[in-house]
C-alpha cells in the first residue's frame, strides 16, 4: 500500500473545518489503497478546541509529533483578550483597533512571515527527514494555512527528492485579512516572493475552489486540482424545528462579514410585519466581531439575537437543522468571491434552506444553485433580499418551508478522498 506523510498542524483536539477536511480524509485514503502517516505539533496552541473530534480519529492511523515554539503563548501574555481575538481571525477595522492590536498585527505580518509557525520549519525538517526514510515515504502533503508547513514540504523536498503536493485550504497573499496585518512593502514582498516559490516547486497543488485554482493558474504552470471541503453524511431522526422563524449563522462572524443590507432588511420586516416581528429569532454560533454586535445593537436587533459563543461541530450539525434559514456570508470583496465558506458543504445536508450574500461571481454561488439547496445575493440587493425573507416567512407560516438538495453525494467527504487519491496516484 502506497504510504504519504500528511504534514498539518490543526489536529484534534483542535476545532473548526480546517481540521475535519483533513481528518476525514486520512480516515477514508485506506479505502483507495493509500496509508497515510500524519505529522503535526506536539504542543500547539490552538484558538478552538473541540475535544469531541478526538472520538472521530481512525483506528491505527501512525501519528507522529515534534514540538513547535509558539509565539502566540507569549502573545496571550502580553495582549490578553486581543491576541487570542486576533489568532481566531476576528481582526476589527482599523479604526477599532487598540494600541496593543495594531502593534501585535504589525509584528505578526513583518516579523513572523509566513506567520507565527515558522520556528517549527527547521526541527520538523530535521525530524521528518529520518521518519521518511524509515517508514519508505516518497509522497509528502503539506496544507495550509498556516503556510510555514508548506516551507517544510519545499526543504524536503529539496534535501530527500520525494514527491510534494501542496494543499491550500485557504489563499495566501490575497486572503481577506492579508492586507490588515500592517505590512511593510519589504515584507509584502518577501509574502509574494515565498508564495511563487511554493506555488512553483510543489509538484502538485490543490485548492478548494475554481477562483483559487485561476489565480494560481496566472502564478505557476505546476497542475492544479480542485478537491472542495465536504461533508460527513448523518443520520438524525426526529429533529423537531425551532418554533421562532429562526435564522442561524454557525462558524466566525468576521468583522468584514457585516451584511449591512440583511440587517436593515430584517429591520424593516420587524417595524411592517407585527407577526414577523413576534416570530424572528437571530442565533450566532462560533466567534462573533464586536463590530458585528455593535451593528446589531444599532439595528436594534439585539433582543432579537441569541449569541451562543462556540459549539462542537455534533451540536452545529443539530442547530443547523433545527434552524429555519441558515445564514451564509462572505466578505464582499474581488479578493474573496474564490473562498467558499466550509460551512457551506455542513449546511448541504440539512434540508433547510440557505440565504448566501457575497461578493458578485462568488464561487459558493454556483454550488447552491447545482445542489439546490438556496439562494444567492451581493450585498446591495437589499430589496431582494427582504422579499427573500417575506418569500421564506410565508413558507414557515405555512409549515412548507424546506429544500430538496440536488447531487450532494459529491460533497462528502469520501468522495472527495476518491478525488484526493487519484491526485496522489497520478
Amino acid at each position: 500500500m502506497k504510504k504519504v506523510l500528511v504534514i498539518s498542524y490543526y489536529w484534534p483536539p483542535a476545532g473548526g473545518p480546517g481540521v475535519q477536511r483533513w481528518l476525514k480524509f486520512v480516515t477514508y485514503l485506506r479505502d483507495y489503497g493509500i496509508e497515510p502517516i500524519v505529522y503535526v505539533p506536539e504542543n500547539p496552541t490552538y484558538p478552538i478546541i473541540d475535544e469531541e473530534l478526538l472520538n472521530e480519529l481512525p483506528d491505527g492511523i501512525k501519528i507522529l509529533k515534534c514540538p513547535i515554539f509558539e509565539p502566540y503563548a507569549i502573545a496571550n501574555k502580553i495582549g490578553g483578550k486581543s491576541s487570542g481575538t486576533i489568532s481566531k481571525g476576528i481582526i476589527p477595522s482599523r479604526k477599532n483597533q487598540s494600541t496593543i492590536q495594531k502593534i501585535l498585527l504589525w509584528v505578526r505580518g513583518n516579523l513572523f512571515i509566513p506567520d507565527a509557525r515558522k520556528y517549527w520549519i527547521k526541527p520538523s525538517v530535521n525530524f521528518l527527514a529520518e521518519a521518511i526514510e524509515r517508514e519508505n515515504i516518497d509522497t509528502i502533503i503539506t496544507t495550509g494555512p498556516p503556510h510555514s508547513l508548506h516551507l517544510i514540504g519545499s526543504k524536503l523536498k529539496d534535501d530527500l527528492g520525494v514527491e510534494w503536493i501542496a494543499d491550500f485550504r485557504d489563499p495566501w497573499t490575497s486572503i481577506g485579512y492579508h492586507k490588515k496585518l500592517l505590512l511593510t512593502k519589504w515584507a509584502q514582498k518577501r509574502h509574494e516572493f515565498l508564495e511563487q516559490k511554493v506555488v512553483t516547486k510543489a509538484d502538485k497543488i490543490i485548492v478548494t475552489s475554481n477562483g483559487t485554482k485561476q489565480e494560481f493558474e496566472k502564478k505557476t504552470s505546476q497542475p492544479i486540482y480542485v478537491v472542495t471541503n465536504g461533508f460527513e453524511p448523518i443520520e438524525m431522526d426526529d429533529v423537531v424545528l425551532d418554533a421562532k422563524f429562526s435564522m442561524s449563522h454557525i462558524g466566525s462572524f468576521l468583522s468584514e462579514r457585516n451584511p449591512i443590507n440583511l440587517w436593515k432588511a430584517i429591520t424593516e420586516l420587524i417595524q411592517e410585519n407585527k407577526l414577523f416581528a413576534n416570530s424572528f429569532e437571530l442565533k450566532l454560533a462560533g466567534v462573533v466581531s464586536e463590530t458585528l454586535i455593535t451593528t446589531l445593537k444599532d439595528f436594534g436587533l439585539e433582543k432579537y439575537t441569541k449569541v451562543l459563543g462556540y459549539v462542537s461541530h455534533k451540536e452545529a450539525q443539530l442547530l443547523q437543522r433545527q434552524s429555519q434559514v441558515l445564514l451564509l456570508i462572505e466578505i464582499d470583496s474581488k479578493e474573496t468571491k474564490m473562498i467558499i465558506p466550509g460551512k457551506l458543504f455542513e449546511y448541504l445536508q440539512s434540508n433547510r434552506p440557505i440565504l448566501g450574500i457575497g461578493p458578485k461571481g462568488a464561487d459558493f454561488s454556483s454550488i447552491l444553485k447545482e445542489t439546490n439547496t438556496g439562494v444567492f445575493y451581493e450585498y446591495h440587493e437589499i430589496e431582494a433580499i427582504k422579499k427573500q425573507l417575506m418569500d421564506y416567512f410565508v413558507l414557515y407560516l405555512k409549515r412548507e418551508l424546506f429544500v430538496v438538495p440536488n447531487h450532494i453525494e459529491n460533497y462528502t467527504r469520501k468522495s472527495l478522498t476518491g478525488k484526493l487519491a487519484a491526485i496522489i496516484k497520478n
